[in-house]
C-alpha cells in the first residue's frame, strides 16, 4: 500500500443493505470478447529422411524454434531384416552381431546400427559404447530390464542414440534403489545417457526409479512419440542442453521436477520447448523447470507441483489495518487513513527454503502460445525470472503464491484464464494486458506491478533460481489495452508501484471493506483513456482515476452487502451499467465510453438513488 493525495469523490448519503447474490455484470457496450489463440506446431510421426530439416513452423511467437528437431528424431521406422535381434533371457542374451558383446546379464553395443530388443532381463543393463560419429537406433520390442545397482540402459559413447518403442509393445525398465558406480560417470537414472538421446515410437515405456532419475541425458534430450510412464525419485526427465517434446504422453510422479533442463556452463543451454503432447505431472519440486529460456505451443498439462496450493504457507489478510493516520500523496484518492499491509506470501514466509515447487518455471523468458493447463502448485504457478507471455491458451490455476509471476514483463495477448486461488494473482515489474478472458481471486493482489523483484515470487522457495528479494519501487507499470478481466482480491484489486493506465478492455474489481485494501493502488498516477471499468471495494484507503479521457463517477456508498445491486443510469433513464458485487462493498468507481464527463447520471444502490456529475 502507499500513500497518495485526495481525490475530490461524492458522498452517497444514504446507506443500503441487501442480501447476498451473484456477480453479474452488463453494459450497453456489452463485454468484450477473445478468442483462444492457437499457435501450436505440428510435425510428421514418421519421416523418411535421415537429413536435419526445420521439423516446427515459424508462427509461433517466442524464441525461433525452427531448428529444434531433426527429421530423423521422428523417425521410428526400421527393417528388422537389416538389424540385430538381441534377446534377453532372465540372466543372459543372446545375439549373432559381432557388434553386440555378451557377458552375462551385460550387453554392450559397440558399432553403429539398429538394434531390436525383445525378451527380459532379471538383474542387467544394456550399454551402448560405440565411435563418438556413430549413430544408434535401439528399438524396444517388449522387453523388460531390472538393474538392481545401475541403469537397465547406459549409453556411454556415441554420436547420437535413438530408443523406438515398437508399436503395440509395453517396455519396463526399473532400478532396484541403490546406483553403485562403475566408471568415472555418476550414473543416476534407469536411462543414462553421456550424448545425444532421443526417444520415439508408438509403444510404451514404464520407468521405476526409486533411487534416482527417470532419464536422464547429459546433452539433448527430444522426445517425439510414445507413450510414458515414469516414477522416480528425482526428476522424471533430465536434459543438460535441452529438452524438447513433441507428440508424446506422459504420466510422472516425480520426488523432484516432472521435466528438467539445467546446464550450469551455458546460459544459453538448458532450455525446454514444447511442441504438444499430453502431461499429466505430479512433482515434488517444479512441473516444468529450465534454466533458460522455455517455450510451449500446444498440448495438455495437469500438473501438481509440491503437494498443490493447499501445501503452500498460510498468508492472511486478518493483520491487514496497520492505521496510521494521514492521507496517500498523489493522484486520485478517496477520504480515509494510511496503513502498510503486512500480510505476507508463502514464499516471504520462509525465504531459506530451497525447493522450488513451481508449476512452469524458466530462469530466462517464459512463452506460452497455447495449451490446456490445469495447475495446482504450492508455489507460482507460471514464473520467469526474466518475462512471461502468454498468447493463447487455457488455464485453470490454483496456486500457493502468485498465479503469474515475472521478474520483468508479464505479458498476456490471448487466452482464457480461470484462476481460483493465489496470493498475487498477475505479478510482474510491468503488467501488460492487450487480450484474453481473465477471472481471478486473490488473497492480496490481483495485478500488481511490483516495482523490482518481488520476494513473494522470485526470491524464497526458488530453489534453482533463488535469491533475495527486494522492496517494491515506483518503476512498475500496468497498461491494460484490451481483453476481459475479472479481479476479486482480499487485497489491492489493481496495485501499480509506479503507473497504471488503462486504454481499453472491460475489468470489473471486485474487493473486501477491511483494512489497508483499495480498489485502485497506484504511486505515480491511474488514468483511463478508454474501456470499462467497475470497482469496489474498501472506502479507507481508496483511490480513484488521477485523470481521464472519459468520464468516471466515484462515490462512497456507505456499508452495503454483496449481492447488493449498482445501476448508473444516464438523464433519459437509460441503463449504462449494472452490476451485483460479490463481496461487501463501500466505495464504488466505475467509467465507461458511454459516460460523458460533466453529464449527470443516477447511481442507484438497492433501493436507494442518488445523482452525481461524472467527472
Amino acid at each position: 500500500m502507499k500513500n497518495l493525495s485526495i481525490l475530490v469523490i461524492f458522498l452517497m448519503l444514504a446507506v443500503i443493505t441487501a442480501g447476498c447474490g451473484e456477480q453479474n455484470i452488463e453494459s450497453v457496450y456489452g463485454t468484450e470478447s477473445s478468442s483462444v489463440r492457437n499457435d501450436s506446431n505440428s510435425a510428421a510421426s514418421i519421416i523418411d529422411s535421415d537429413a536435419d530439416s526445420s521439423a516446427t513452423s515459424e508462427t509461433s511467437v517466442g524464441t525461433d524454434t525452427r531448428d529444434i528437431f531433426s527429421n530423423r528424431d521422428f523417425e521410428v521406422g526400421y527393417e528388422e531384416s537389416e538389424s540385430a535381434l538381441i534377446k534377453l533371457n532372465g540372466d543372459t542374451a543372446s545375439c549373432s552381431s559381432d557388434a553386440v558383446e555378451i557377458s552375462g546379464s551385460t550387453i554392450t553395443i559397440t558399432d553403429e546400427g539398429t538394434y531390436i530388443v525383445s525378451g527380459t532381463l532379471d538383474d542387467g543393463m544394456i550399454i551402448i559404447d560405440t565411435d563418438k560419429s556413430d549413430k544408434v537406433q535401439l528399438v524396444l520390442d517388449t522387453v523388460t530390464i531390472h538393474s538392481e545397482t545401475c541403469a537397465p540402459i547406459y549409453i556411454l559413447q556415441a554420436d547420437k542414440v535413438f530408443i523406438t518403442m515398437a508399436s503395440g509393445s509395453t517396455n519396463t525398465l526399473s532400478n532396484g534403489g541403490t546406483f553403485t558406480a562403475i566408471d568415472e560417470n555418476a550414473i543416476d537414472a534407469v536411462i543414462f545417457s553421456k550424448e545425444d538421446l532421443t526417444l520415439n515410437g508408438s509403444g510404451t515405456l514404464r520407468i521405476t526409479s526409486p533411487a534416482g532419475h527417470g532419464i536422464v541425458s547429459k546433452d539433448s534430450l527430444r522426445i517425439t512419440s510414445g507413450s510414458y510412464d515414469i516414477n522416480c525419485a528425482s526428476h522424471a526427465l533430465s536434459g543438460k542442453d535441452e529438452v524438447c517434446i513433441a507428440n508424446a504422453d506422459f504420466t510422472m510422479v516425480s520426488g523432484k521436477d516432472g521435466i528438467h533442463a539445467d546446464n550450469e556452463d551455458d546460459a544459453s543451454l538448458g532450455y525446454v520447448y514444447i511442441q504438444s503432447g499430453t502431461f499429466s505431472i505430479d512433482a515434488e519440486g517444479d512441473g516444468i523447470s529450465a534454466s533458460s529460456w522455455l517455450q510451449i505451443e500446444d498440448g495438455s498439462f495437469d500438473i501438481t507441483a509440491g503437494g498443490g496450493s493447499v501445501n503452500a504457507a498460510s498468508a492472511s489478510s486478518d493483520s491487514w489495518g496497520n492505521f496510521k493516520g494521514g492521507g496517500r500523496h498523489g493522484g486520485g484518492q478517496m477520504n480515509g487513513f494510511t496503513g502498510n499491509s503486512s500480510g505476507t506470501s508463502a514464499a516471504e514466509t520462509d525465504s531459506t527454503d530451497s525447493t522450488s515447487m513451481k508449476g512452469i518455471k524458466a530462469s530466462d523468458s517464459l512463452t506460452i502460445n497455447g495449451g490446456t493447463f490445469a495447475i495446482d502448485s504450492a508455489d507460482d504457478s507460471l514464473h520467469s525470472n526474466a518475462s512471461l507471455a502468454v498468447n493463447g491458451g487455457t488455464f485453470e490455476i490454483a496456486s500457493g503464491d502468485d498465479a503469474f509471476h515475472a521478474d520483468d514483463t508479464l505479458t498476456v495477448t490471448a487466452g482464457t484464464i480461470n484462476i481460483t486461488e493465489s496470493y498475487e494473482g498477475l505479478e510482474g515489474l510491468h503488467v501488460v494486458i492487450s487480450g484474453g478472458d481473465i477471472a481471478l481471486v486473490a488473497s492480496d493482489d490481483g495485478l500488481n506491478a511490483a516495482g523490482g523483484t518481488d520476494s513473494s515470487g522470485s526470491g524464497g522457495r526458488d530453489g534453482m533460481f533463488g535469491g533475495p528479494g527486494s522492496s517494491s519501487s515506483s518503476n512498475g507499470t500496468i497498461l491494460i489495452s484490451g481483453g476481459t478481466i475479472a479481479i476479486t482480491a482480499y487485497g489491492d484489486g489493481i496495485d501499480a508501484n509506479g503507473t497504471l493506465e488503462i486504454t481499453g478492455g472491460y475489468i470489473t474489481v471486485c474487493g473486501p471493506t477491511q483494512g489497508d485494501t483499495a480498489t485502485l493502488d497506484y504511486d505515480v498516477s491511474g488514468t483511463i483513456s478508454g474501456g470499462t471499468f467497475i470497482g469496489t471495494g474498501a472506502s479507507g484507503m481508496a483511490q480513484t482515476f488521477s485523470s481521464s479521457k472519459q468520464g468516471v463517477i466515484s462515490i462512497n456508498a456507505g456499508t452495503q452487502s454483496a449481492g447488493t445491486q449498482i445501476q448508473l443510469s444516464d438523464s433519459e433513464g437509460n441503463t449504462v451499467i449494472t452490476y451485483v458485487p460479490a463481496l461487501d462493498f463501500s466505495v464504488v468507481i466505475l467509467s465507461s465510453p458511454a459516460i460523458i464527463s460533466g453529464e449527470t447520471y443516477t447511481v442507484t444502490v438497492g433501493s436507494s438513488s442518488n445523482t452525481f456529475t461524472a467527472s
